[in-house]
């Protein structure tokens, strides 16, 4: 019913910068909260920063100051802009969006995952 395109992760030497980007598409009737999720091997995945409808963003306490996200809502797209990366960030990114239907279902979808490798 909803697909979510991810894209943008990659190789970046620490102090580097990356912009994530996450599409939704399919039966979609309205998106409520959008956010980015990040796994590291052999950790639990975590929320990385959410945005909700109205547009007031969250962050972890880990990377407030360096990351932002944003999302456009003609597009129904959210992105994650990285600055300052570190090699502590280094994971799988994945997005994470709520939607509501057009049968009026709400669906918590997932992306497909996006490594993210910050190392000189």
């Amino acid at each position: 019913q909803v697909q979510l395109v991810e894209s943008g992760g990659g190789l970046v030497q620490p102090g580097g910068s990356l912009r994530l980007s996450c599409a939704a598409s399919g039966s979609i009737f309205s998106i409520n909260a959008m956010g980015w999720y990040r796994q590291a091997p052999g950790k639990e995945r975590e929320l990385v920063a959410v945005i909700k409808s109205g547009g007031r963003p969250g962050y972890a306490d880990s990377v407030k100051g360096r990351f932002t996200i944003s999302r456009d809502n003609a597009k129904n797209t959210v992105y994650l802009q990285m600055n300052n990366l570190k090699p502590e960030d280094t994971a799988v990114y994945y997005c994470n969006v709520a939607v509501t239907t057009e049968r009026l279902v709400i669906v918590d979808s997932w992306g497909q995952g996006t490594q993210v490798t910050v190392s000189s």
